[in-house]
């Protein structure tokens, strides 16, 4: 298992959108993930749970990866959740 930090950086924080991005880089991964923020912990693998988890702009999460290529998973991961999404795209 290899943990991360991120901060999201989106300004609507993570909504509909992202989550959609981010849950499908989490159901294509073999291994688990979790994210844990203030408001709770979900596995990556759920857009409802993740917006449930209410993360706003400046929130600071936990990333937890098990599985294989840890490594390269988590920086993904982290790239992704601090990205500025931008629907739709300029």
């Amino acid at each position: 298992m290899i943990e991360a930090k991120a901060v999201i950086q989106n300004e609507a924080g993570i909504h509909c959108r992202p989550s959609a991005i981010l849950v499908k880089e989490g159901c294509a991964y073999e291994g688990e993930i979790l994210v844990t923020a203030p408001s709770g912990t979900c596995q990556l693998t759920s857009a409802l749970e993740l917006i449930m988890l209410g993360l706003e702009k400046g929130t600071e999460i936990d990333i937890q990866v098990s599985g294989p290529d840890e490594e390269t998973e988590i920086k993904k991961l982290v790239e992704l959740f601090e990205t500025h999404f931008d629907f739709p795209p300029r």
